[in-house]
C-alpha cells in the first residue's frame, strides 16, 4: 500500500512552502499541564497560546502560515490548526501574534495524525524541510478527544486525562469502568508516594470511586484530604496519576477485592511509606 503524506492532503506547492512553518508542541516537565490534556478540554487554548506564544525567539513573521502539531506519543503528532499570521505584537513571554485560521484546511484540524521522528531541539521548522517525512497514519472521523480505552492492564491516567474522560463521557472508557470492581493505585509523581484503594459495590464500583477523586481530589480519604488542605487541589491536579492493579467483574464478592487491596498495600508498603493509613 502506498504511503499517504501530509502534503497529499494539503497540496502545498513548492512555491507556497517557502511561507509555511511548523511549530511542534509537547509536554515540558517544567510546566504543570500537558498541552495534550489542555487541548482535549479547550482546543483553542493550544491553537492560540501554544502556537502563538513567544519567549525570546521569534517564530513567525506576518504573512507566514503556521501549522500547529501536538505530540500524542513517541513519533505521533496531531495536526490541530493552520493559521495565517496577521499581526506581530512583538511581545516576549506572551502571545506575540494575531492569526486567523486558513479555512480551506479546516476539515483536517484535530483529525489528522502524523508519524514524524523529530530529531532537532527547536520547536519551529520550515515545512519545506520536513514535509517529505510526514506520513499520515490516521484520519479520525471526528476531532481528537483522547485515547481510546487501552485495556485494564494499560490504564495510566493523569488527573486531567481522567477528568476529561468523565467530563466528555467517553463511551468506551465509561463502559469499561462503570460495572467494574478493582484494586487501583494512585501515585504522587512529585514524591513517589503511593495510595492503594479498592472499588467495590459498596463504593459504587470503579467509575464512581474515581469520579469522587476527580470531584474533590481526595474521595473522602483522610490522608488525601490532608494533602488537599495543605497543598491545595491544584497539587492533586498536577501530580496525581491513576492506574489499575487488578480488575474484577461485578459478580466477584467484595471481600475478595478487599483482601487483594490489603495484599497490595503490604507488597508496595504503602502504609509505611505512602498515603495508606489502614
Amino acid at each position: 500500500m502506498n504511503k499517504l503524506y501530509l502534503n497529499d492532503l494539503l497540496n502545498i506547492s513548492d512555491e507556497e512552502m517557502e511561507n509555511f512553518k511548523i511549530r511542534f508542541n509537547q509536554f515540558n516537565p517544567k510546566e504543570r499541564q500537558n498541552p495534550l490534556d489542555l487541548y482535549i478540554c479547550n482546543p483553542e487554548a493550544v491553537n492560540t497560546t501554544y502556537l502563538l506564544w513567544r519567549a525570546r525567539q521569534r517564530y513567525f513573521n506576518v504573512g507566514q502560515i503556521a501549522l500547529c502539531l501536538l505530540k500524542l506519543s513517541h513519533d505521533l503528532w496531531l495536526l490541530t490548526t493552520i493559521k495565517k499570521i496577521t499581526k506581530d505584537l512583538n511581545i516576549c513571554n506572551g502571545i506575540s501574534y494575531e492569526a486567523e485560521e486558513v479555512e480551506k484546511y479546516k476539515a483536517y484540524f484535530g483529525r489528522v495524525i502524523i508519524k514524524f521522528h523529530k530529531t532537532f531541539q527547536t520547536q519551529g521548522v520550515y515545512y519545506k524541510n520536513v514535509y517529505k517525512e510526514m506520513e499520515v497514519t490516521q484520519i479520525l472521523p471526528t476531532t481528537f478527544q483522547g485515547d481510546d480505552f487501552p485495556g485494564y492492564d494499560n490504564v495510566q491516567l493523569s488527573y486531567h486525562q481522567l477528568a476529561n474522560i468523565l467530563q466528555y463521557g467517553k463511551r468506551d472508557w465509561i463502559s469499561a469502568l462503570k460495572n467494574q470492581k478493582a484494586v487501583y493505585l494512585i501515585t504522587d509523581k512529585n514524591n513517589g508516594k503511593l495510595y492503594v484503594g479498592s472499588a467495590t459495590s459498596d463504593s459504587g464500583m470503579l467509575l464512581q470511586r474515581w469520579s469522587n477523586y476527580i470531584a474533590n481530589g481526595h474521595g473522602g480519604n483522610k490522608e488525601l484530604l490532608s494533602i488537599v488542605n495543605t497543598h491545595g487541589f491544584d497539587y492533586i491536579k498536577t501530580y496525581f496519576q491513576y492506574s489499575i492493579l487488578e480488575n474484577y467483574n461485578s459478580k466477584v464478592d467484595d471481600h475478595v477485592i478487599l483482601e487483594r487491596e490489603s495484599w497490595w498495600k503490604d507488597t508496595l508498603q504503602s502504609r509505611d511509606f505512602g498515603y495508606n493509613r489502614n
